[in-house]
Parts: structure tokens; C-alpha cells; sequence
């Protein structure tokens, strides 16, 4: 009886200093990020509308994987607008706003996303008619935000702007899609240290995305430093007939990393595929 107690209690040790940064997280949410992004509006909290996805402990606190799955059909009638996605404890916790259409077949988005500290990862759907669903995810990382450039920093830059589309075999016509866009951009944060001169480097990334299939939109994105390096969509999209799919970004050029305002407009990329149903 005594060891059962025993290891409870260290069971309890273990648990609540997660629990207590659990509920930290909450209130940065509730008193903060909330009513910045949301006043005065109704969230209700929903896994029959939209899941987060994320690994528990993340392996690689630069490189978390994160999936959001929608569980409603995208129809004319009934379908999801956008989804906000946060990092409660991230620096900069926005991580990105994505608008899809009835023509993008599902609102699910999968990425890869920098996790500066143990945090939840949250995504709000609004809905069509205004509604809004929330789901979330714990995880445990450390870093992201910071973690080191690496040293093939000058090859990175060689390579910046160039995308690729990949695309499953299986390909119908009038079905959802599954798409990847892979992007060649360091995504720099502007909290890294270059490992040769030990400076902070200056913030540029990836700050907006459009994705159209035969000029009408399929996903359009706003997005932050919390993006991976390389940064790496999953989407889908409803091919009704033969037709070209087109990506485009730009990228930002920052004097400051902590003045968003100060950030400036750098470049412009874009690249296309044609798809045959």
C-alpha cells in the first residue's frame, strides 16, 4: 500500500508541472491571442468540425509535423472559409491564416512548424456563415524559434524560390485531390545566429501563398515565422477537368524581427502543373 502511494505521488510530481503550463497556456490564450484575433465572438470547441494533429514530444522542435483535418464536405451550402493557426507560447504565436474554397474538396492543411516551448497548437475554422470551431493539441518542444540556421545557409539562399508540385497517381475528376507544394526558402526567423560570424541573422520568410486551378483560388495562405524551413504544404483541391494549377509566394524583408511593421515586401515566385483528370 505504501509503494502504491508512493508511486502515485511521484506520478503527481511528474503531472502537474505539465498541467500548470497547460493552464498557462489557457490563459494566454483566453486573456490574449483570443481577443486579439476574435473579439467578442463565440469559439466552440469541436473535433466534429476540425482535428489538430501533432506528435506529443516533438523530435525536432524546428520541424514539428502538423495536420489539420476537416470532417465536413466542402460544399456551396456549407463549408469552411478559413482556419487561424496558433502556438499559444511561440514569440510570434500566429503561425498562419488559410482560406479555402468548395472548390479546395477538403479544408486540411499539413506543414511542418517551428515550437519555441511547450504549447498548445490550436486551430480555429470559421465557417461560411460565421461560425467558429476550435480544436488543439499539446506538445512538447523546445527551441524552434531559435534553433540554429545550419551551415548550408549559402546554398539555401542559392536555391530560394524554387517550388515543386507532387501529386498522388490516383487522380479523379470532380474528387478531392491531395496536393504537396514544396518550397526552397530558409525561412529565417530573425532569433537564429548565423554559426559562422555568431550575429543574429535578420528575419526572411515566407509571408503569403496563393493557389489557383485554373485561376480560381483553391488556398490561400498569410503566414509567419513559424513556418519551417523549406516550408512544405499538404492540400486538396477538386480537379473538374484538365487544367493548370499554379502556386505563387512572396517573401519579407525585416529590419527588425520584433516590429512586424517594419517588415517590407521582398520577392515574388511562382510555378505551375498541369493536371490531367
Amino acid at each position: 500500500m505504501r509503494k502504491q502511494t508512493l508511486k502515485i505521488s511521484f506520478i503527481l510530481l511528474l503531472i502537474l508541472p505539465l498541467l500548470a503550463t497547460a493552464a498557462k497556456d489557457e490563459t494566454n490564450w483566453n486573456n490574449v491571442l483570443k481577443d486579439q484575433y476574435f473579439s467578442g465572438k463565440k469559439i466552440q470547441t469541436s473535433i466534429d468540425i476540425i482535428e489538430v494533429e501533432a506528435p506529443y514530444r516533438a523530435e525536432d522542435p524546428a520541424l514539428v509535423p502538423l495536420k489539420i483535418i476537416s470532417k465536413i464536405k466542402q460544399t456551396k451550402e456549407r463549408y469552411i472559409k478559413r482556419l487561424t493557426v496558433f502556438v499559444d507560447k511561440n514569440p510570434f504565436p500566429f503561425v498562419g491564416e488559410f482560406e479555402f474554397t468548395p472548390e479546395s474538396g477538403k479544408a486540411d492543411i499539413a506543414m511542418r512548424v517551428r515550437v519555441n516551448t511547450y504549447s498548445y497548437i490550436r486551430a480555429v475554422a470559421e465557417m461560411n456563415d460565421g461560425k467558429l470551431y476550435m480544436s488543439k493539441k499539446f506538445v512538447k518542444a523546445s527551441g524552434g524559434c531559435s534553433a540554429p540556421i545550419g551551415a548550408d545557409l549559402d546554398a539555401a539562399m542559392k536555391r530560394l524560390g524554387k517550388m515543386k508540385f507532387k501529386m498522388g497517381k490516383s487522380v479523379k475528376t470532380d474528387e478531392p485531390t491531395l496536393m504537396q507544394l514544396l518550397i526552397s526558402h530558409p525561412n529565417i526567423t530573425g532569433m537564429q545566429m548565423d554559426q559562422v560570424t555568431r550575429f543574429i541573422k535578420k528575419s526572411h520568410f515566407v509571408d503569403k501563398i496563393k493557389v489557383t486551378f485554373d485561376g480560381q483560388p483553391v488556398l490561400t495562405a498569410k503566414i509567419d515565422i513559424a513556418i519551417s524551413a523549406d516550408p512544405n504544404f499538404r492540400f486538396y483541391f477538386v480537379p473538374s477537368k484538365k487544367g493548370e494549377l499554379k502556386a505563387e509566394f512572396s517573401d519579407t524583408s525585416c529590419e527588425s524581427p520584433t516590429k512586424r511593421d517594419m517588415c517590407t515586401s521582398g520577392n515574388s515566385y511562382s510555378t505551375s502543373y498541369t493536371v490531367a483528370p
